[in-house]
């Protein structure tokens, strides 16, 4: 997984040097959960309350067609969530590569931007934290819940970007992947977020 996002990271940088490309930044906060099933003995399927986290990185609009764009880049994405009866959380780092068709028409002096498309993304870091000691979510292998590193679902955006490169969002993010290793008993977990975002675009059309 590591060398495909970094490959996709080296067609990302070599694609900047097309002049039609518009690339930018964008940052904002995000807000996640997870829902899981047969976590713990009984459990059965549950949704943990919200977790806020950072969504920021970088952004590559590739043209393809007059107001149609192919959106991709790469960012760090926080996710994770809450337990409803505990303090106990999962904090959960991602490097997040998504591929997006989008519709930009012109909306009064800006383009409206609609966005819908699979990432794929690599852990970077994982902890569960309550009242015991840290565990490691990616690493601890004697860990019931354990997750894969691995993670992919649907990304979803809408926005508006001004004339002078000015970029408003709002972002979700569905996991479609179950992240635990261990899958016995039907176990499973998968991330659900959303957010919102400014950033500002340069170059391109």
């Amino acid at each position: 997984m590591k060398k495909v996002l970094l490959s996709a990271a080296a067609l990302l940088i070599a694609g900047l040097t097309f002049g039609q490309a518009k690339w930018g930044i964008v940052a904002g906060p995000q807000f996640s959960s997870v829902t899981t099933k047969n976590a713990g003995l009984s459990s059965g399927k549950e949704t943990s309350k919200i977790l806020t986290g950072v969504r920021a990185g970088f952004t590559v609009d590739l043209p393809l067609a007059d107001e149609f764009y192919i959106g991709t880049g790469l960012l760090y994405s926080g996710k994770g969530g809450k337990s409803k009866t505990t303090d106990d959380k999962i904090s959960l780092s991602y490097l997040q590569l998504p591929v997006n068709f989008m519709f930009k028409p012109e909306v009064g002096n800006g383009r409206m931007v609609l966005a819908v498309g699979p990432y794929v993304s690599y852990g970077l870091s994982g902890k569960y934290k309550g009242s015991g000691p840290e565990l490691n979510a990616f690493d601890d292998e004697a860990l019931v819940g354990k997750l894969k590193r691995f993670d992919a679902g649907a990304d979803i955006q809408i926005g508006y970007e001004t004339l002078m490169g000015i970029y408003f969002g709002l972002n979700a993010d569905l996991g479609l992947v179950n992240a635990y290793d261990n899958t016995a008993n039907d176990r499973s977990f998968k991330n659900t977020s959303f957010g919102v975002s400014v950033g500002y675009k340069f170059g391109g059309r």
